[in-house]
């Protein structure tokens, strides 16, 4: 399409009128507010230290102020980055679990199709257990919450999401127990990439489900382990959901 990128692949996000390009006009309007803000709380700063204590002390404060604002701006923008893209996660999500869980000897395959129940965004494999991710980005002011065991966004539940994830992680289990002739249980974790989520934390269970952070969830897989999987167990596990969750629905045939 002329005019369009050869950057970038043709999403949403990037037409005008859309939630995103919204978001982004707006911010770019705020900027002379910001900054406005950002100048008298540093020239405030700078009065009353420079007043009580010294000139350079004024002037060390004032920097600090203007920084620590620059700062809390910037985690603002920068935690919306996945959601403006147009994208839902799962690049971010697997950039984290390369640097992490595959550096301690955790499998992870990406982008695998469970047949019937779309596809895996990343199945974490180790000897503690199985983990199936699905990654979702909101925009930065949907509220992400809990209520009675269920998960609302913006006070609406989301059964069907739930319902799809948990279905997902339910059959990919049953086709590796199959192949692998060793029963595993593979438990469905949502990556949250935006949204504002409970202030007292950043990860809480909802319909059977763990909702999190990216980073509380790769916590969370450390520290709740669901199995004790020999290295034989864990190749033969490997195999199977290499076999049975094929990439594009290709299904693999199996070694002769």
């Amino acid at each position: 399409m002329i005019g369009s990128s050869i950057y970038l692949r043709d999403r949403p996000a990037f037409t005008g009128g859309s939630p995103q390009a919204i978001y982004e006009d707006l911010w770019q309007r705020d900027r002379r507010k910001r900054l406005r803000t950002r100048a008298i709380l540093a020239g405030g700063t700078l009065l009353a230290c420079g007043l009580l204590v010294s000139g350079v002390f004024g002037i060390a404060m004032a920097l600090l102020v203007a920084a620590a604002d620059s700062f809390v701006h910037w985690r603002i923008y920068h935690a919306s980055r996945v959601w403006r893209l147009g994208l839902r996660g799962d690049e971010r999500m697997g950039r984290l679990l390369r640097l992490t869980r595959e550096r301690r000897g955790h499998r992870v395959l990406y982008g695998r199709t469970v047949p019937g129940h779309g596809t895996a965004d990343q199945l974490v494999i180790g000897s503690d257990g199985l983990w199936l991710v699905h990654n979702e980005a909101w925009r930065p002011d949907a509220e992400v919450s809990c209520h009675g065991g269920r998960l609302f966004i913006d006070g609406r539940t989301k059964t069907k999401l739930v319902r799809e994830v948990t279905a997902r992680a339910d059959a990919a289990a049953d086709l590796i127990s199959e192949a692998a002739g060793t029963p595993v249980k593979v438990r469905p974790l949502l990556a949250v990439h935006g949204g504002e989520l409970p202030r007292r934390t950043r990860l809480f269970t909802a319909d059977g489900i763990v909702f999190g952070t990216p980073l509380r969830l790769l916590r969370y897989m450390r520290r709740n382990p669901s199995a004790d999987y020999s290295p034989d167990e864990i190749d033969a596990i490997m195999r199977a959901a290499v076999l049975t969750l094929p990439i594009g629905g290709r299904q693999m045939a199996p070694a002769a």
